[in-house]
């Protein structure tokens, strides 16, 4: 398991860092260990770890590394609190379901508490089951504010389900809310800014060739938050990490200097 994880930051600007393990798999890797020693860190600093997982592809092989016998016995698992950072507007059993996903590629074999699983229930009355959400996050949450937050990227350059230029991105008093997506003609159900940008810790995960020019944007390119929502992720004061391999990489290391 890759140690002292923040050593391997690079600083990119005042409110992103960026990680580069690598390959896919060393990239993975990176990501499952960050997740372990925040987790260790939370329990032992405040008795419990509190993170908001993604759905997507992206984080399935993080998820499954994290469930194994390597590095599932690192964490007290009655500790953590799980929640979810977007939901599709459907039951658990669909297979778009972000909760379905995520539990079956790991979390539920590990010994979590049932009662510390806190799943989107985003496929009925979702403005209203937004609004419960975020209570919940509250109650759980002190400030309502995570431990880690887990973002992965669309190839449009979203993130949760914050996607470019729907009203959503510019909910300012809100933690979640119910978000229409005219692209796909559906609401799904999403933190907001202000929720994720609050977290101790924020991690955005970038994998594949396929993202590379989108992350190109992000980065590099002209702030256009409604264009590029990724582009808002992160603070001054709570900064992102964005852990990308090296496929994804590609075009930014290219354009930095020598």
């Amino acid at each position: 398991m890759p140690q002292n994880w923040k050593a391997q930051l690079q600083a990119f600007d005042h409110r992103r860092d960026l990680a580069l393990p690598g390959d896919a798999k060393k990239t993975v890797a990176f990501a499952a260990a960050q997740f372990i020693a925040i987790a260790q860190a939370a329990i032992r600093e405040r008795g419990f770890f509190a993170v908001a997982v993604s759905g997507g592809n992206t984080p399935r092989p993080v998820y499954q590394l994290i469930a194994s016998p390597e590095y599932r016995s690192a964490v007290d698992w009655s500790k953590v609190l799980l929640f979810w950072s977007d939901e599709r507007a459907v039951p658990p059993t669909n297979s778009e379901s972000n909760y379905k996903m995520t539990m079956e590629s790991g979390f539920n074999t590990l010994p979590l508490d049932p009662k510390h699983i806190f799943r989107m229930e985003a496929e009925h009355h979702l403005e209203q089951s937004a609004q419960d959400y975020e209570k919940l996050i509250r109650s759980k949450a002190p400030g309502g504010i995570f431990d880690l937050v887990i973002l992965g990227m669309g190839d449009d350059g979203h993130i949760a389900s914050l996607f470019p230029h729907t009203h959503g991105l510019h909910a300012e008093d809100r933690l979640v809310i119910g978000n229409y997506i005219p692209q796909k003609e559906t609401w799904r159900m999403s933190l907001t800014y202000p929720c994720i940008n609050q977290a101790r810790n924020i991690s955005l995960y970038v994998l594949g060739a396929g993202k590379s020019a989108t992350l190109a944007e992000v980065l590099a390119g002209p702030y256009q938050p409604d264009t590029f929502p990724a582009q808002k992720v992160g603070t001054p004061d709570h900064k992102a990490t964005w852990i990308i391999d090296r496929d994804a990489a590609t075009i930014i290391q290219k354009a930095q200097p020598t």
